[in-house]
This record gives C-alpha cells, structure tokens and sequence, in this order.
C-alpha cells in the first residue's frame, strides 16, 4: 500500500508543475484571459458545468435525478453510451474474424488483403459516408466508433493466434489433443494477453473517435459541448471538457488496467 501511495504521488509531481506554471502565466497576464484562462477560472466553469441547473424541487423531482441533471452528467453519460455500444459492436465482430484469420492460414490468405487496405483508413474519413447512410444521431457517431474499435482488437487478436509459441502446440499434438481441443485449451488462452491489449487500445481508440463524432454528428456529448463553446469562445469551458475527457480516459485505462491483471493472474504466475 505505501508503493502505491508513492507511486501515486510520483505521478502527480509534473501535473502539479504543470499546473503551478499555467497559473503563473494567467496571474502575470502573459497571455490572454480570454485565450488562456487561469486554472481557478476553468475550475470553477467545471463545477457549473457538472452542477444542476435549477434548484431541486422535493415535490416533483427525486434527490438522485436532480443530481444527475447536470451538463456535464448528461453529456458524460451520452458518450460513454455511444463508446460502450460501439466498442461492442467493433469488438465482438473482430474477435470472431481475428480467431478465424489468426487460426486458419486459409482464411487468412483470403481476408488479410482487404483487412490491411481498409486499415490505414482513419474513422474521421467514413464520416461523410456514416451521415449518408446513418443520418444525424446516435448511429452514426456508434458507427464510427465501432470502426475505430474494430482494427486494434481484430490485428491484436491475429497476432496473438499466430504467435503461440510452436512448443505448446507440439506438446498439444504429442497428447493426441484435437483441433479444437487445440484451439479452445492451447491457442485462445496463449492469446489472451494480446486480445486484451488490443481491447486496452480499441477502448482508447473508441474514446477518441466518440469525441470526433459528437463534434459533428450528435447535439449532446463531451465532443459537441467542447465544439459549442468553441462557436462561443467560452475558453474555459472548452478546457473543463478537455480535462473531463482526460479524466474520464484516465478512469477507463485504470479500470482496463486492473481487469487485465485480474484476468493474466495466470499469466504471471499469481493464481494463487
């Protein structure tokens, strides 16, 4: 516990720097308020920004609903919707076809040509076509997303497949294992490491592409209020969502982080 404390502390020293040095450039005026606010000044816009609109009314509003009427709530959930739904939507076609291509050489041969030349293609490129097809809205943004999602899982979990170490399968043969018994008991869990990096990077791509999406296609998220107060040169409002978004990536990888090494406990030789 006292590592993790001083871990902790260590990765909050340039932080603090960071921002001891943001507000002397405020206090002094070297830069323009309106350009650069101070870091008191965009804390206190997040506090409004996370805070309810109207004073709640016992009568007709419960306590939970009035606390979580906030903007800042509102637009949070709404992405973390459109990342959750298109992760899964990504993820859960590319395991499958990744399994497939990492275990069969056949398949590979057949769809790795078109894998490798729609990859290169960044998600924000589909966005003329996702509004053609999908309208204005949800669809389009989870559409996005999913793409996003679906090359980092799909080339991880390939990786993972091809790259079982030779002996394992050799030892598997020499038992008289099956190919499924191969695949299920050898190849799926050697690759585990790398289908969850590959769900580590699809999240963190998810996150990103949500952001791009709701500043054009959606009118609620942390993308379109960040693009609103643009419009409006509301400065600090535009670093309070920053700073959400960051905390909110922050939150996931942490979370991502210990699912990993809850789920590799075998991995490392910690299953007991």
């Amino acid at each position: 516990m006292k590592f993790k404390w001083r871990e902790i502390g260590a990765g909050l020293i340039v932080p603090v720097i960071l921002i001891a040095i943001w507000h002397v450039v405020t206090s002094m005026g070297w830069v323009n308020a309106q350009v650069l606010p101070s870091p008191l000044a965009v804390v206190k816009k997040w506090i409004e920004y996370a805070s309810p609109y109207e004073a709640r009314d016992a009568a007709t509003t419960s306590w939970l609903a009035w606390a979580f009427s906030g903007e800042l709530i509102r637009d949070t959930m709404g992405s973390m919707y459109r990342v959750v739904v298109g992760f899964l939507v990504g993820a859960g076609l590319a395991l499958p076809l990744g399994l497939a291509m990492g275990s069969s050489q056949r398949m590979y041969a057949w769809m790795n040509p078109l894998v490798q030349v729609l990859r290169p293609i960044p998600p924000i490129a589909y966005i003329p076509l996702s509004i053609l097809w999908f309208g204005l809205g949800n669809p389009p943004a989870i559409f996005l997303i999913a793409i996003g999602a679906f090359f980092p899982v799909l080339m991880n979990t390939i990786a993972g497949v091809r790259h079982v170490d030779g002996i394992y399968i050799r030892a598997a043969r020499n038992l008289g294992a099956s190919q499924t018994t191969m695949f299920v008991r050898v190849m799926l869990p050697a690759a585990v490491p790398y289908i969850l990096s590959g769900v580590r990077i699809g999240i963190g791509t998810a996150f990103i592409v949500v952001i791009v999406s709701e500043m054009i296609a959606v009118n609620n998220g942390l993308g379109f209020r960040i693009l609103e107060a643009r419009e409006y040169f509301w400065s600090d409002k535009i670093i309070a969502g920053m700073m959400s978004i960051g905390l909110l990536g922050l939150a996931i990888d942490l979370a991502m982080n210990k699912l990993n090494n809850y789920l590799l406990r075998w991995h490392r030789g910690l299953e007991n």
